[in-house]
């Protein structure tokens, strides 16, 4: 049985709908927080049940049979996110998981300026006492491309801080190469990193995208606090600004640069590059 937390979200629903093309639906449970949200998976032969980080005991009934279990990292900024990543490991292993799978951040390091590596590096700790098998799929980057970039395609320009080379990745990547070693024979233990085998810059990007286009797209780099001011002005609350601007900050200084083989491995292809994720935008 393989439990599935998330799986309302994005990566989470991605994941079991390549589960689903891997092994019988009653291999898969997912732990959700809304099992009306879930009822197109129960229609499927999906153990559908409520459980959320929140609720320890109903956790632990909702990973009742599980071999592994993954567990998506939480996205709430004010919440006490390794407390909340705790209950679910806890719960996986009182539940008699032999593997428990999180989703990390590429680059969970000590010294990371990025805000949320501190809380996943705390979770890869709690993993590592748990007692059981655990891998943590540091993920590279796989937010929409317009998120980083900004409305380049309009103004001709991507106007950002400093920064540094990132392996932007496909969400759908990472969903389908972590159904695969959910599904598969492979046991990979630790600490990995899950990213596109290309590190970009926005320089790079801005040149893929004239190309692309026919047209010059500019590189414009703005300072630190003049990039949070125009967020703020725009509308974006300040914290967040600055959230996003530890960014920025963490890419400059090469911690999201790594790349490796093993998202390649598990999909038997290569990943889709930034550049063929900004082709299909432009056709779009």
């Amino acid at each position: 049985m393989i439990v599935v937390t998330g799986a309302t979200g994005g990566l989470g629903g991605a994941t079991v709908e390549h589960l689903l093309t891997r092994v019988p639906a009653d291999r898969i449970a997912v732990s959700v927080r809304d099992p009306a949200k879930a009822r197109h998976l129960a229609d499927r032969g999906v153990r559908v049940r409520q459980g959320t980080y929140e609720e320890p005991a109903a956790l632990r009934d909702s990973f009742a049979g599980a071999e592994q279990v993954l567990v998506v990292s939480g996205n709430d900024p004010a919440a006490d996110l390794a407390g909340l990543h705790r209950n679910a490991v806890e719960a996986a292993v009182a539940a008699g998981a032999r593997r428990i799978v999180y989703t990390s951040q590429q680059g969970a390091v000590p010294g990371n300026p990025y805000l949320p590596s501190e809380f996943h590096i705390a979770t890869e700790v709690i993993l590592a006492e748990s007692g059981v098998a655990w891998t943590a799929l540091r993920n590279g980057a796989y937010g929409p491309l317009d998120q980083v970039l900004g409305p380049w395609q309009p103004t001709g320009e991507i106007v950002q801080p400093e920064d540094g080379p990132v392996p932007y990745t496909d969400r759908d990547d990472i969903a389908e190469a972590t159904a695969a070693l959910l599904a598969g024979d492979r046991a990979v233990d630790g600490p990995v990193t899950f990213a596109a085998p290309d590190a970009v810059t926005f320089d790079d990007l801005a040149k893929i995208a004239s190309d692309l286009t026919g047209r010059t797209v500019r590189r414009v780099v703005v300072d630190d606090e003049q990039w949070v001011a125009d967020q703020v002005a725009s509308g974006v609350p300040e914290p967040t600004a600055r959230l996003l601007l530890s960014w920025h900050q963490a890419g400059r200084a090469g911690y999201f640069a790594q790349t490796g083989p093993l998202l390649a491995e598990l999909l038997g292809r290569e990943p889709r590059s930034a550049a063929a994720r900004l082709a299909a935008q432009v056709a779009a």
